[in-house]
This record gives structure tokens, sequence and C-alpha cells, in this order.
């Protein structure tokens, strides 16, 4: 496959469509004093969209993103975004990182430089945008899951000539590469997750009880979607419905995704500790200028149509390495994991959260190297052509 390069560039027009629309922003009531307990912050809302409005600037973020390697492709038919960092070292192990919501590629690219320029412990890291998101291209037929995904994932990395890889992800990304792992262990060397998927499901022998710490997760887990999974239910029973909303309102995508940004990162409450304005709205401009709020939360729908369901002899064989951070939640016990998981690694960082490559780079990076480096020299003699070939190219 001969790469096409790819540049990020959004018309003057649509920055100017943006900024109208800010400026015409319809502000709800909110309840007096009651700060973030409703949501989010109406004071804080007005100020960084102001913010947004009057200091941002895409261009400069723009030029930030195109001195980055992106490129695209078609796979059956399908144009997939993604990032290539080949590395210069001639020991370097193909690795391919799923992002997930509210994610995109954007949290990722503090880690893949350290990774693929590692002296020691080097990778070729392919970044691909989920099929929906950024600039991969949206969907228009059903069945677009994260099992169709995974097998995109596959001949993209063939096409680039790496037939054997490791595969990452956290969140969406978790359940593409425990998939790629699950049904082409011929092509994943070792599977390293920082979140376990929400929809997996183990076989559990009904005659023989649950664990403690299982039964407990169980538990803490449904409070967790009573309590704070509003944004799921919604998204995967009728994600075309709040579509129409968020599509049109940039401040209405803002809290939305921020919100969850907020949430889910380890920043007791005060997202501005974790990430600047100028990330936070990067990212809500990714999804606002490609239009793809609508089709990122049908991923939901789609997945919930197709869990990650295991049977009695459905374990994943490859080797698994499991990396915690402390905020991340609702988080299964590693004895629920290994049920379907083959965990050779379970790792637990006392500060950090969902958005762990963002969050947290550097841990994140030495992780993965930590990892894989056992089963190095074997990638290195089963890819060693495959590698050679795509460093060629």
């Amino acid at each position: 496959m001969i790469e096409q390069p790819f540049t990020v560039s959004i018309s003057g027009e649509a920055i100017e469509d943006l900024h109208r629309r800010l400026l015409a922003t319809r502000w709800p009531d909110t309840v007096t004093s009651s700060g973030w307990t409703y949501g989010l912050d109406l004071e804080w809302m007005k100020s960084i969209t102001d913010y947004w409005l009057n200091q941002y600037d895409w261009d400069a973020q723009q030029r930030m993103l195109n001195q980055y390697p992106h490129y695209l492709a078609t796979i059956d038919g399908f144009r997939i975004h993604y990032l290539h960092f080949r590395s210069k070292r001639p020991n370097a192990v193909p690795l391919i990182i799923t992002h997930g919501w509210p994610g995109s590629f954007l949290e990722l690219l503090k880690v893949a430089p350290m990774l693929a320029d590692s002296a020691s412990d080097p990778f070729h890291v392919v970044i691909p945008s989920l099929p929906g998101y950024g600039f991969s291209q949206r969907p228009s037929s059903p069945g677009m899951n994260t099992l169709r995904t995974a097998e995109l994932w596959v001949r993209l990395m063939c096409e680039l000539g790496y037939d054997r890889f490791v595969a990452q992800g956290g969140d969406i990304g978790a359940n593409v590469s425990s998939v790629m792992a699950w049904k082409h262990p011929e092509s994943v060397l070792a599977l390293h997750l920082n979140y376990i998927p929400g929809s997996y499901r183990p076989w559990v022998d009904e005659a023989a009880p649950l664990r403690p710490e299982e039964t407990a997760f169980k538990d803490k887990a449904q409070q967790w979607y009573d309590e704070k999974g509003g944004y799921w239910h919604v998204q995967a029973t009728q994600p075309q419905t709040v579509g129409f909303a968020l599509n049109d309102s940039p401040v209405g995508l803002a809290a939305w995704l921020i919100d969850k940004y907020r949430d889910w990162a380890d920043c007791d409450g005060v997202v501005e500790r974790r990430f600047s304005r100028d990330e936070l709205l990067t990212h809500v401009s990714l999804y606002w200028f490609t239009e793809t709020i609508a089709s990122s939360c049908r991923m939901y729908l789609e997945s919930r149509r197709a869990p990650l369901v295991f049977g009695r002899d459905e374990p994943i064989a490859v080797p698994c390495g499991v990396l915690w951070f402390a905020k991340e939640e609702p988080m299964p016990p590693r004895a629920w994991v290994e049920r379907a998981y083959n965990v050779v690694r379970w790792t637990e960082k006392p500060v950090g959260g969902h958005f762990a490559a963002w969050e947290e780079p550097e841990a994140f990076a030495s992780d993965v190297r930590e990892f894989v480096a056992p089963f190095r020299n074997q990638a290195l003699r089963e890819d060693s052509t495959a590698i050679m070939h795509a460093e060629i190219r």
C-alpha cells in the first residue's frame, strides 16, 4: 500500500461559522449558587466560551497538528485516517494504539514520539482514528462496531507491512484491541490495555460462586452506571437524537465533552489542573469541524448490539498487560479480567485517570515498553522481513 499523506486544513469559512454560533449562544438558566452540582457550571462555561471566541487560535493548533505524520488509507472501501510514526531504530516493534470516546488521536500525541524515539525499546507507532471520529470516514450503514473496526485495523497493519504487532487501547480502543487479540492471535503478539471494556462479559460457571471482589465490582459498576452513565444510556440507545443538538451548537458540544474530561480525569473536579484550555478546545474543535459527534456516539449503539461476550472455551490467548490508573472507574478486579484475558502483567498507578496517555504520558509509555520487553526478540524474529519492508517504504 502506498501511503497517502494527509494535511489538516479547516477553512476560514468554517472558523467564521463557529464564531457566529458562539456569539449567538442562547444560555440556559441555572439554580442559584448551584455551581457544578447540576452539571457544568454556567459561569465557567461562559468563561471558556469567551476564550474560545476571543483568544483560542485554531490556526496555531492546526500548524502544530500538521507537524505530525498524518495519512489516509482506504480499507474495504472505507477511508481511515491514521498517524504513522516510523522509528528510525532497527529493532522497532510495530504497535497500534486505539483511542476511545470522547477522545481522539490528539490524546496520544504525547506518547507516540516517546515510543517511536526510544533508544532501547523503540516502536513503529500507528494511531488510527476510529470510524466516525476525526478525519476517518463517517459510517453511513449499520454494523460499524468494534468487531468490524478490529478487522479494518488488522488489514491496515498488514497493508503497512506489519504482519505481527502489539495492540494497545483504552475505552472503546480497549474493546477494539481486545477483539484483534481474540480473533487474530496470529497477528497480535501482545495486548496492552489501560481500560477493560464496559461490555466485557466472561463466561462464568454458575455452579462456582464469584469471588467477593468480583461481586463487589459488579455492584459498584451498576452504581456507577446509575449515577454517571446517563451519557451512555443516551448514546447507546438514541445517538442520532442527541446528535441533532450537539452537531448544531458548539457550546452544547463543548459542555457534553468537557463534562467527561472533567469527570473522568484525575483532576479533583478542576479540569484545568490536568488540561489547558487550548487542549480542551482543540479536542472539542476537532469534533466540531469534522461534524463527527453524531457518528462517534453511534459507536455506542453499535457496540451495545455486538458486546464483548465470551463463551466457555473462548479466552484471549494472547499475553495481556493491564495498566490501571487510580481514577479509572469502574475498573474490575484482576480475577474478573483473568476469566477471559491471559493477564501476565498487572500494574496499578496511584495517580491518573481515564485519559491515560494524555494525563500521564511518561508512566503510560514506560509501562508499554516494560510490558513488551519480554516479547521484543520474538517480534523481531517473526516480523523482521515485514519491519524492513515498512522501513524501506
